[in-house]
């Protein structure tokens, strides 16, 4: 069963359920979702479809119902946990249907019973719901949720401990609103301290859940400045990279990243790793995790990097270690080198980073984009350096030829999810561009595929990613045209070729600065070339800027926009033809109305005329325009035949260079094969060392526990001393305090025989307050009841009071919208003003005009009554007037 048909099945048990809450129903709808859960559903809430839409909305609303039984809560809350498995869909149930409420108010309904395995459920998908986002404290049952994980942190329950901790630390990371929540309550103090405590919690997890919440909480406050002081943050610094390196699993290792790249924020704690004696040795244990295949936890390890590269005295440690050789091979005498120290070998942490370079796409995109941004910042810190050294550059030996692989030809066959994580590649490659690679991402551009049919102003479409890609590509050919043979006259041509048009239309007309900026550059260099097509790149301009207006009219309007704006390469042309066509109509109704000149004989069809002989005029030049873009065009294919003259002759002298290749090629398998014998040998030493180490260790561990034991002795024997010593001054202090307490006891005796006689008087007084007491407490009873009425009274004006704000936020809503419309409104009286005086100004005018045509027709009336009534009584026989 397709997907579809799954979907449409789950949302009619759905409503089935909504409106009919039997057992039938409920086990309908149970095994809907049992069928869902077994397809592969990625990337379905990403697809902005309707019917997926639907399903988890109503899934939403069930599982927040507290109505709904507890089996299908579960079932609805695994199935939403399935669908958010990657970090898109997790922000889309965040944001869009708002889950975290929803599992909030689960974990609110169910608080008096926090060991139960829903609430459980709910508190784990919580945690990998909140990881990474921002949850605000206004939001639906967060102040519940936030008192019931303080509740339960508190607690003796070990089960529930944990997910408390992680949720805990998800809503507190990088989130102000939340923290001062927290630091407001009364019994935070209480809390700290048991986060305090969890310090010396056996699980690591646990650990670093207890320090990134009071990162989070306390990092600017005196606590805070007591945890992570000069004197324990090198402790804390050990422990995280402990935990990175031998942590319980992916999950400790992001969170103990998390902690250390929040903590390194500070610049007080990032001047404090600066001078860690053990940084480098720890740093070297972190870059030794890139050489697993797990992409999550290089992934991971690539951010803690990326964080230290922002820091300038842990960049320039940082390139030391990825750039240290490795150490030298053992040999026999005759066959060692005189070569340098480090002259030949590769850096083993620098190969690690290549080896991700040259790993598929599919799945390992994320490290892929991370090590190129790492790269980067090494290189531009190691090669701008006034020496480098012979390891360093080895290193860019061996990433070079990586690099440019990175740069193959792409097949659009292969589809858009592969051609956007292509086109991000390409976009932080930094290497000597071929002209081919420009020429497949102008086709990619400019193909008939989907790609085109992309709003124009975008930047998160496949279009624009092709266009970033090559105007990087074009700004790289700019910058290397003196130093690489054949680049600038390749620059130039690419300059002038049409399709480059819409990413420079696309570049001028971005919100970015750096886009903007480069293609400024762009156009500086093309504007002086003879066949650059100015007059096209306006008009996509004027394109892209109509198409951004309109987009934000409809976005004001909320409404959303379906249609797609055509392609705008051929504007120019398409207006022609159609004008030809308006023109031809035009030109046949004017013959026809000529036909019927005897009957109508109507000034205005002169004017009529003069103007469409001016339309006429303007599609000639128009035509003229085109016909000289053809002869550009017959110019440009006469350059591109001699430029395929040219790349006949570079690819023979290509293929000559291949063979020498070959040959070199075979030279270096032989001497691989060489090496690799003596690589086993090395393998085999290494193990022993390792085994040597792990007894070293064994040994070393035994002999810390031994001082330790000895240590706690000693203190144990200090301690029982200054006991004894201690009790002995006591002992004497006490027996003089006895000899002074027995003469004060013969004192006592004689004033309590004193007390005894006062003490009958008082207790007749005391009977008598007694009853008076009593009053006082049947009164107390009474404004007590009173009390309550009132408060009850209270509680129903505060509802009141909360409905009546929310009718005022109503209608101020109500009021926002009625003012846009009467904005509206007045714009358009506005512009009917606007016509109705024109219209009234035309009016005088023809009033004018009228007057003049009724004064001459006075005139050429009279004159005819003149003439009649002069030639009517002397040529009546000889004169024939007529009108």
């Amino acid at each position: 069963m397709d997907i579809t048909t799954c979907l449409k099945s789950l949302l009619l048990a759905i409503q089935q359920y909504r409106d009919s809450r039997t057992a039938q129903h409920a086990a309908q709808l149970h095994k809907q979702l049992e069928e869902v859960s077994g397809l592969k559903c990625d990337n379905l809430l990403s697809s902005d479809q309707f019917l997926p839409t639907e399903c988890v909305s109503g899934l939403v609303e069930l599982a927040g119902n507290p109505n709904t039984s507890h089996a299908l809560t579960s079932a609805i809350i695994s199935l939403l946990a399935q669908l958010g498995s990657d970090d898109a869909s997790r922000e889309i149930l965040h944001s869009s249907y708002n889950l975290t409420s929803t599992l909030a108010a689960v974990i609110h309904c169910h608080s008096s019973t926090p060991g139960e395995p829903l609430v459980l459920q709910c508190l784990q998908v919580l945690q990998k719901l909140t990881y990474n986002t921002r949850t605000f404290q206004f939001t639906n049952y967060v102040h519940e949720l936030i008192c019931f994980l303080l509740t339960n942190i508190q607690s003796q329950n070990e089960d529930i401990i944990m997910p408390c901790l992680g949720v805990m630390a998800n809503l507190c990371r990088d989130n102000p609103s939340v923290q001062c929540h927290i630091k407001s309550m009364d019994n935070v103090r209480q809390f700290y301290r048991t986060l305090i405590n969890f310090l010396a919690h056996n699980s690591l997890t646990v650990v670093i859940f207890t320090l990134s919440i009071l990162a989070s909480l306390t990092l600017n406050e005196k606590v805070g400045e007591k945890l992570f002081d000069a004197k324990n943050i090198h402790q804390t610094f050990q422990l995280v990279f402990n935990i990175i390196v031998n942590g319980d699993g992916t999950l400790t290792r992001k969170y103990s990243v998390d902690l250390l790249v929040d903590l390194l924020k500070n610049s007080k704690i990032a001047d404090y790793l600066t001078r860690y004696q053990h940084f480098s040795a720890c740093l070297s244990q972190v870059l030794g995790l890139l050489r697993s295949k797990d992409p999550d936890s290089a992934a991971t390890v690539l951010q803690l990097l990326l964080a230290m590269c922002r820091i300038g005295g842990l960049r320039s440690q940082l390139c030391d270690v990825v750039f240290r050789p490795a150490r030298p091979k053992l040999r026999a005498a005759g066959h060692r080198q005189e070569a340098g120290a480090d002259g030949g070998r590769k850096p083993e942490c620098g190969l690690a980073l290549v080896q991700w370079l040259s790993s598929p796409l599919e799945g390992a995109e994320k490290c892929l984009l991370q090590t190129l941004q790492l790269l980067n910042e090494l290189l531009e810190e190691s090669l701008g350096a006034e020496s480098v050294s012979e390891s360093r550059l080895s290193f860019v030996e061996m990433l070079l030829p990586v690099a440019l692989g990175l740069l193959k030809g792409l097949d659009p066959a292969l589809g858009d999810p592969h051609l956007r994580k292509h086109c991000h590649r390409i976009t932080h490659v930094s290497a000597q561009l071929c002209l081919s690679q420009v020429e497949v991402l102008l086709s990619c551009c400019h193909s008939n595929s989907p790609l085109t049919h992309l709003p124009p102003v975008s930047s998160n479409d496949l279009s624009w990613l092709c266009a970033e890609a090559l105007l990087k590509t074009l700004e790289l050919m700019s910058k290397l045209r003196q130093q690489v043979k054949d680049m600038e006259t390749s620059f130039y041509r690419m300059l002038q070729d049409q399709r480059t048009v819409t990413p420079l239309s696309l570049a001028l007309t971005s919100h970015l600065r750096e886009h903007v900026q480069t293609g400024l550059a762009l156009l500086f260099e093309a504007t002086p070339l003879p066949d650059f097509p100015s007059l096209v790149l306006g008009e996509s301009i004027a394109a892209n800027n109509g198409y951004r207006q309109r987009e934000a009219e409809l976005s004001a309007k909320r409404v959303a926009v379906q249609d797609v704006p055509p392609l705008r390469t051929n504007t120019s042309m398409m207006d022609v033809c159609s004008g030809y066509r308006s023109v031809s109509s035009l030109v046949e109704k004017i013959q026809s109305s000529l036909e019927l000149q005897e009957q109508t004989k109507d000034s205005p069809l002169s004017e009529i005329i003069d103007v469409y002989e001016q339309k006429l005029a303007g599609f000639a030049s128009k035509e003229s325009r085109l016909q000289d873009l053809l002869e550009a065009k017959a110019l440009a294919l006469s350059q591109a035949d001699r430029l395929i003259a040219q790349y006949r002759l570079q690819r023979a002298q290509a293929e000559a260079e291949a063979r020498k290749l070959a040959g070199l090629l075979k030279d270096a398998e032989r001497r691989r094969e060489d090496l690799q014998g003596e690589l086993s040998n090395q393998v085999l030493e290494v193990e022993r060392s390792k085994a040597d180490m792990e007894e070293l260790l064994q040994h070393n561990t035994r002999l810390q526990r031994d001082s330790e034991e000895h240590q706690t002795l000693k203190g144990a024997y200090n301690a029982l001393l200054n006991r004894f010593n201690e009790t002995e001054r006591l002992l004497k202090e006490l027996q003089t305090a006895h000899i002074s307490l027995s003469k004060q006891n013969d004192a006592l005796r004689k004033n309590h025989e004193a007390l005894q006689q006062q003490k009958d008087k008082i207790t007749s007084v005391l009977q008598e307050r007694e009853e008076e007491i009593k009053s006082l407490q049947l009164d107390l009873q009474k404004k007590s009841g009173d009390i309550t009425g009132l408060r009850a009274d209270l509680r129903s004006k505060e509802e009141t009071l909360k409905e009546k704000d929310q009718e005022r936020r109503d209608l101020e809503d109500t009021v926002d919208v009625l003012r846009k419309e009467l904005n509206k409104t007045e714009q358009a009286r506005k512009d009917a003003s606007i016509k109705a005086s024109s219209l009234e100004l035309q009016k005088g005018q023809l009033e004018t005009k009228l007057k003049q045509k009724e004064d001459e027709l006075n005139k050429h009336s009279a004159m005819i009554a003149m003439i009649h009534s002069l030639s009517s009584g002397k040529m009546k026989s000889d004169v024939n007037l007529s009108l």
